[in-house]
């Protein structure tokens, strides 16, 4: 409740469309219409959430970001939900929802009518299905839950192909979790192949589960690309459906020239260069909206991913490797994605993920004479939060010049 009435506080503001809402909006109307193709960089399913709340709230700011902010409060929730799992205490998880919902980054896109916080919320819930899964008890609720996660997996590659590689995380985390429990039970690979006796994942097989995991996303994936096929102008057909994930990825890496807000991806988890995704005198004032992260989340986040796959490592704690695995997935691929331009909001799902390395790492730490350290840095995450605040809500600032104040770095404005 807290979460969703942060985000949806002014929501309206601004009254125009700001950032990439101006791709994001007209084709979610295109959308609507069923008129013709529109935005065909990317597949389909963040811009029909977006024409949903243009169907149900009309089209308006309201109703442009009105399931975005459902979308972050869902990856708050997520992210509660994933630490839970994991470690089963709810002040470790009540910890990471704080600094999740602290953290700049998802309040700001739980404010915007754009695909990374649907690709976002799709992943974490994902994530958090799969390991509900691997709880089960029985087959018959490991199942269900493990084809569940298969489809919100189907459904975050459809917002975003950002969403790829964690189907293929999802196989791999499945295999090394039955082969270290083969491992630990002095049991043949076999054994850890097949469906019987198992701790994690209850009879589940591993061929059957990773051909599901398959087939079900890639099926869910494609059948999100329904709308095409009835467009007036240019509709989609089955011979041409691959076509056009060919023409999506040629649009993906093609070069661009260079933007001023441009940035290297070894220069996010640093916060080097941020991006105004606001900033005018609009709606009776000098507004701004900085895509940023809270310092303390986003810098202290790398520090718990470090300790976090440390004392994994050290340990053998496949949950703290775990909470470190979540942050390297998702910032590694853009290492090697061949794109001609990158941008600090790339980096929102792995923002989205230090939450869960900082509440991991401080409920392994935080002991004795320690034992208050999570608190205090939840409070830290608050009064950061509150300092940037009135650039983050595109509250009234005194002048156009009155950026200054927050700009800690001559790289920032």
């Amino acid at each position: 409740m807290l979460a969703q009435a942060l985000f949806s506080y002014r929501l309206t503001i601004p009254h125009t469309v700001m950032f990439d809402e101006v791709h994001y909006v007209p084709a979610a109307r295109k959308l609507l219409t069923l008129a013709a193709p529109a935005n065909t960089e990317h597949p389909l399913v963040g811009k029909e959430i977006i024409a949903a709340g243009i169907a149900l709230f009309g089209d308006n700011p309201f109703g442009w970001r009105a399931f975005s902010t459902v979308a972050g409060t869902a990856t708050v929730l997520g992210v509660f939900w994933i630490l839970w799992l994991m470690f089963g205490r709810t002040r470790t998880a009540a910890l990471g929802a704080a600094f999740a919902l602290l953290n700049f980054t998802i309040f700001v896109e739980a404010r915007i009518a754009m695909l990374d916080g649907f690709m976002a919320m799709f992943v974490v819930l994902a994530t958090a299905m799969l390991l509900w899964s691997m709880r089960a008890h029985t087959a018959a609720s490991a199942w269900p839950r493990w084809v569940a996660g298969s489809v919100l997996l189907g459904l975050a590659v459809g917002a975003k192909w950002t969403a790829v590689p964690f189907v293929a995380y999802a196989g791999a985390a499945f295999l090394t979790i039955r082969l270290s429990e083969a491992r630990r039970a002095d049991r043949s690979v076999w054994w850890a192949l097949n469906a019987g006796g198992h701790l994690y994942w209850p009879g589940l097989a591993a061929i059957p589960a990773l051909m599901t995991l398959g087939i079900v996303s890639v099926a869910i994936y494609f059948a999100t690309f329904t709308p095409a096929f009835y467009y007036h102008d240019m509709p989609l057909s089955l011979d041409r459906l691959l076509w056009f994930q060919g023409n999506m990825y040629a649009q993906q890496t093609q070069v661009l020239p260079s933007h001023p807000y441009q940035s290297q991806w070894w220069s996010w988890p640093l916060m080097i260069r941020p991006i105004w995704y606001l900033y005018e005198y609009v709606d009776g004032a000098t507004r701004g909206v900085l895509m940023i992260g809270n310092p303390a989340v986003l810098w202290g986040g790398l520090v718990a991913v470090a300790a976090c796959g440390y004392l994994g490592w050290r340990e053998r704690s496949l949950r703290l490797l775990g909470a470190a695995a979540l942050w390297a997935g998702a910032y590694l691929p853009w290492i090697i994605i061949p794109k001609s331009l990158g941008f600090f909001y790339y980096y929102y799902l792995p923002s989205v993920f230090l939450p869960i390395a900082i509440a991991a790492a401080l409920q392994r730490v935080c002991s004795g004479r320690f034992a208050r350290w999570d608190e205090s840095a939840v409070l830290v995450a608050l009064g950061l939060f509150a300092f940037f605040y009135p650039i983050l809500s595109a509250a009234p600032l005194a002048g156009p010049q009155s950026f200054h104040r927050w700009m800690w770095f001559p790289t920032w404005p």
